[in-house]
């Protein structure tokens, strides 16, 4: 692939000090999101996808209008119990795929707002922050499914 600079335009953007000598933004891919839907009064439930992004970068927050606090959260297994716990991120390492699933790392949505109903369409923001501290926002929506059921390739999203 080649590129075209127009030398005027590179040297005042060099001179504005807006060239970036580390590279393009990287770009973080989601895919396959899913929140777990929810019975009658139920205040908490999980949302679940595979992240990647081609340099080291880590999601670093997400929100949702469903609840009114949403943290990034792992089970690990601690004296033979496995443990929720919030964790203040979830490493992407470079070229590798990290999957956020039950049981393991996942997005948690707490003092939900109303039940989450199989087959409507969750929408959430996902902020990521590489090594650099560039942040990428990613805004989704995840079709809500029961625990039980396996993702439907219709819901294929990725960014």
């Amino acid at each position: 692939m080649s590129t075209k600079v127009n030398l005027p335009v590179w040297a005042l953007t060099a001179a504005c000090g807006l060239f970036s000598i580390t590279g393009a933004h990287a770009q973080v891919s989601v895919d396959q999101p899913w929140v777990r839907a929810t019975v009658p009064g139920q205040q908490a439930t999980g949302g679940f996808m595979l992240l990647s992004s081609p340099t080291d970068t880590a999601l670093i927050e997400a929100d949702s209008p469903i609840s009114k606090h949403v943290e990034t959260h792992e089970m690990v297994m601690q004296d033979n119990v496995m443990r929720m716990r919030q964790i203040p991120k979830i490493d992407l390492p470079a070229g590798q795929t990290v999957e956020l699933k039950p049981g393991s790392y996942h997005i948690m949505f707490i003092n939900l707002k109303a039940q989450v109903q199989e087959g409507s369409d969750i929408p959430m923001t996902l902020t990521f922050e590489d090594v650099n501290g560039v942040r990428q926002t990613i805004s989704i929506t995840a079709p809500a499914r029961p625990l039980a059921s396996a993702p439907h390739s219709n819901h294929h999203q990725k960014h």
